[in-house]
């Protein structure tokens, strides 16, 4: 049996392999970033194009619709310097352009956490009756 050196990935794999190394290349320079306007910021996620043109970051930050405004416009702001500073990094055919975005994953899971909590709070208080 061959053993995969990981030249002849597939499509999927490679674009996996590529939205991972983004990912932590993007945190990091994200950590780095000095501005006072982000918040406590975590990259959750990169989604590439397959042309490898563009690619959207998914992030979740801690606080309120006010700090993650903040958070989300210092982001915006910092984006060409992110890119330049990942491009020394991260060596693809092409650098993608960052379209920073809020993860709606995070929000999802607090609904879902909350209609639990109700359906769990009915059961204890139909089993008190």
């Amino acid at each position: 049996m061959k053993k995969n050196t990981g030249t002849n990935l597939g499509p999927n794999q490679r674009m996996r392999r590529v939205n991972k190394i983004l990912r932590t290349a993007v945190a990091e320079e994200c950590h780095n970033l000095k501005d006072p306007r982000i918040g406590f910021l975590t990259v959750t996620g990169v989604s590439t194009a397959s042309d490898l043109r563009n690619a959207t970051v998914y992030y979740s930050v801690l606080g309120d619709d006010e700090v993650q405004q903040r958070t989300s416009d210092a982001l915006d702001a910092a984006s060409n310097r992110i890119r330049a500073a990942v491009g020394t990094r991260v060596r693809l055919k092409y650098l993608p352009h960052f379209q920073f975005t809020v993860d709606p994953s995070i929000e999802y899971g607090e609904r879902i956490d909350r209609i639990l909590q109700k359906l769990r709070q009915s059961d204890t208080s139909d089993d008190a009756s």
